[in-house]
């Protein structure tokens, strides 16, 4: 057995273990098993009965509030195994701190995560909170509900039904972001030369309301991934990169970002490809699986989603990503999703269902075009080179874009 972020092994009971009793009760739970050593090894306890008892004890002296948990004595090898579940009442402090687990380390929480539980117990977001500045302005939004439902009359009760003000509170941070005067990070966009050394074109959006910062940065796609096609005496829209995939992949970084994170969304444009990064990642409650399969929606900034939805910039339904993906069909280079605890890539190729791939990728591409998902040992007896080459051929054609990569070690398994 090895340690992971949700077990954690003792080999004795020290103050150590409340550390992460606070963890797991903070986030997604855990179990500690006490007489195992760090490498996996059962040594067992003495006397494990009365240890069980010390450590209820403890526990119940020292994390505040109350965390919820389970202990029983495992009488073959003379283990504790102690089980912690995520709590209800967060944050959960220990000696007046707040911890979570990092892999399989137990670390403190920094400011910013410890306003996160502790709204997450209010069930509240970060954009609900009053806004700092209270003298707003919302010449955009107006223009933007006149232009796309009609609303002729812009006032406090529109304010009121798009959840932007309250009597008691007055604007909350989801108005500060779409005002006028948007005060909190906002969008650098970078278009580059032959290498990341060359900047032909730098843009910082801030200052502005959220809304014109998508529409800026649309009309700075429009300018090098669109153009005109003359077709006897019509005009041809030409799209490098599809623009509904840059509308939604933008969409998604701006409405699903950490607000309280001093970042700002980039957007890096190159010759082949756009890549957008969001500031946060995933988030609680929903996989990587499902997030890239659009059979989950979790909306981290309901409010501004909400106002983005009405606005007819996005679907509410979490539809995105496949729609995302739908607009690169017909292209052998496909979209790809890089996810990390703390940002959201996605990078959007040129779109060419005519891209030029060498004779060895075009045998691996032609396998696996006549298959959903196959394995290394599944493609070799139809290649003519060796194993070596030919995962280095799938490693370069993912690279690209071409082929999507699922699973690890044995399970992996590769498709378009």
């Amino acid at each position: 057995m090895k340690e992971t972020k949700t077990l954690e092994f003792k080999e004795s009971i020290t103050k150590t273990f409340l550390k992460t009793v606070s963890a797991f009760s903070n986030y997604d739970g855990g179990k500690i098993i006490f007489g195992i050593d760090d490498n996996g090894n059962v040594i067992g306890l003495n006397n494990p009965e009365d240890m069980r008892i010390d450590i209820e004890n403890r526990i119940n002296d020292s994390i505040n509030p109350q965390p919820q948990y389970s202990i029983s004595v495992n009488k073959e090898n003379n283990t504790i195994i102690l089980d912690v579940y995520e709590g209800n009442n967060k944050p959960y402090y220990y000696n007046s701190k707040v911890y979570k687990r990092n892999d399989t380390a137990t670390i403190e929480v920094d400011t910013f995560e410890l306003t996160r539980l502790i709204l997450e117990s209010k069930k509240m977001s970060y954009e609900e909170l009053q806004s700092e500045l209270q003298e707003l302005k919302f010449e955009c939004l107006a223009t933007k509900l006149k232009e796309h439902i009609h609303i002729e009359n812009f006032n406090n009760d529109i304010l009121k039904t798009l959840n932007l003000i309250s009597i008691n509170n007055g604007y909350n941070n989801a108005a500060n972001i779409l005002s006028d005067c948007n005060t909190f990070p906002g969008i650098d966009i970078a278009k580059f030369g032959d290498n990341i050394n060359i900047i032909k074109k730098r843009q910082i959006l801030e200052n502005m309301s959220l809304l014109k910062m998508y529409d800026i940065a649309i009309e700075t796609y429009k300018d090098y991934y669109q153009y005109e096609e003359i077709d006897g005496s019509y005009r041809k829209k030409i799209e490098l990169i599809p623009e509904e995939a840059f509308r939604e992949a933008l969409a998604n970084a701006l409405i699903h970002r950490l607000w309280d994170i001093n970042a700002k969304v980039r957007i890096s444009m190159f010759d082949d490809k756009i890549e957008i990064s969001s500031p946060g990642g995933l988030p609680k409650g929903i996989t990587e699986d499902e997030y890239l399969k659009g059979m989950l929606s979790v909306q981290r900034n309901p409010i501004i989603s909400n106002v983005f939805y009405r606005l007819g910039i996005v679907e509410i339904f979490g539809t995105g990503i496949l729609r995302i993906n739908s607009t690169y069909d017909d292209s052998i280079k496909k979209p790809i999703f890089n996810i990390s605890p703390n940002t959201i890539k996605i990078i959007l190729p040129i779109k060419d269902s005519n891209y030029p791939i060498d004779k060895d990728q075009e045998i691996i591409y032609k396998i696996l075009s006549k298959s959903t998902r196959m394995s290394i040992s599944e493609i070799m007896p139809y290649v003519p080179f060796g194993k070596s080459k030919a995962k280095e051929l799938l490693k370069r054609m993912e690279n690209e874009g071409i082929v999507k990569v699922s699973g690890k070690g044995r399970a992996t398994k590769y498709h378009l």
